[in-house]
């Protein structure tokens, strides 16, 4: 269970992060784009900021705010450029692991660098040929002595060429039954032979945030570095932490749509046809207000499955409804915001453009989409009150 931020503490950092994307942010966001650079600059303010220790505990190092104070920290990030907001997406997975399933030896050597943004996490989960189907994963970690080694590949790592330590599932067991028994959890730090960042992948959107594959070639790594010290318990630790990458996916959902919307809104004041401003007409009004209502409808249930993360609830189901409606909802916008535009969204003197092909990664992120309806209906079969 996480304690409340008290309001107060909550609408400073939250307006901090807003400053912050204004002012460094919004004025590169789309040179960061055209070009894919990782811009390290404002990363070190991110850190400066405290950024990438939100929800890790004080005695860490970190903030120790709660999640819904997560959540808007994201959308405001997204809302500026998305990319910027994938730096501390993954990392905190990478510390939601170590803090609610780490040793207290693991807490206390990786967390404090982890908070400050001295190391960057990511998580190592994705692999060539399985993405939602993790109870299939392949990469081997085979126990030697005091010690593991790895052989496989992860594939479409964020972080994967900056990062430094990452959360990594790997199979432990290859004969065990049901198979996501047979995975555990890892920290694996980058160094030494036999671990190397293979390709950069070149995206479509989330442009200049490095995604790598990362491979793994007898890559030895200390038997202490299995989170929890058990093995076997990778699946479930990941699927929890997970829980806080949908809220996070949310999130950025909202705030790619909320700048969609907002640029709309200015544009159609702007545009006039037929003697008049665009948002004059009806046809231009019945988007905005479907525009609007859909996007606050996707935050108020980002904030649910926040909350009762917050809580100490399971939110699996909360959570993947919340990453569900708000990625559609947010592909849906962004078109229509390239409709209001007209010639000029489908240009890159705009920025609707690039919202337009950022919104497709929260669909397929944390989870595929039909992966998810899944999960949710699983989920609601489950429950006593819908047995028959």
């Amino acid at each position: 269970m996480t304690t409340a931020t008290p309001e107060e503490a909550r609408s400073q950092i939250v307006n901090l992060v807003r400053d912050f994307v204004k002012r460094d942010v919004e004025p590169v966001a789309a040179q960061l784009d055209k070009e894919d650079i990782v811009p390290l600059d404002l990363i070190e303010k991110m850190k400066g900021l405290g950024l990438f220790g939100i929800t890790v505990p004080e005695e860490y190092g970190g903030m120790g705010l709660d999640y819904t104070t997560f959540a808007m920290i994201f959308e405001e990030l997204s809302k500026g450029f998305m990319s910027i907001s994938g730096a501390i997406g993954t990392h905190h997975i990478t510390t939601y692991m170590l803090t609610h399933y780490g040793t207290v030896e693991q807490k206390k050597k990786f967390l404090p660098a982890l908070s400050t943004g001295k190391k960057r996490g990511g998580l190592a989960l994705t692999e060539p040929s399985v993405g939602s189907d993790v109870a299939n994963l392949e990469l081997a970690a085979d126990k030697d002595g005091e010690e593991y080694v790895l052989n496989g590949t992860k594939m479409f790592i964020t972080n994967g060429r900056y990062g430094d330590t990452f959360c990594l599932l790997a199979r432990t067991d290859q004969s065990m039954e049901p198979k996501h028994r047979g995975i555990s959890a890892f920290i694996v730090e980058k160094g030494g032979d036999g671990f190397r960042v293979g390709r950069d992948l070149d995206k479509m959107g989330y442009r200049g945030l490095d995604t790598c594959e990362l491979i793994f070639e007898d890559y030895r790594i200390p038997a202490e570095n299995l989170i929890g010290g058990e093995e076997g318990k990778g699946f479930g630790q990941v699927m929890s932490g997970l829980e806080t990458g949908r809220i996070n996916i949310a999130a950025r959902a909202v705030g790619v749509a909320q700048a969609a919307l907002e640029a709309s809104l200015r544009y159609s004041q702007q545009r006039n046809t037929f003697g008049s401003p665009i948002s004059q007409h009806q046809a231009i009004q019945l988007k905005l207000a479907d525009m609007a209502t859909k996007i606050q409808a996707a935050r108020l249930m980002t904030y649910d499955a926040a909350a009762k993360k917050d809580s100490g609830e399971r939110v699996d189901l909360e959570s993947g409804m919340a990453k569900l409606f708000a990625s559609e909802i947010c592909q849906e916008v962004t078109m229509e915001a390239m409709r209001i535009h007209g010639g000029y969204g489908y240009i890159k003197e705009f920025p609707v453009e690039r919202y337009y092909r950022d919104a497709p990664l929260m669909i397929i992120g944390e989870g595929t989409n039909e992966i998810l309806r899944l999960v949710i209906a699983r989920q609601l079969l489950r429950r006593p009150e819908y047995q028959l």
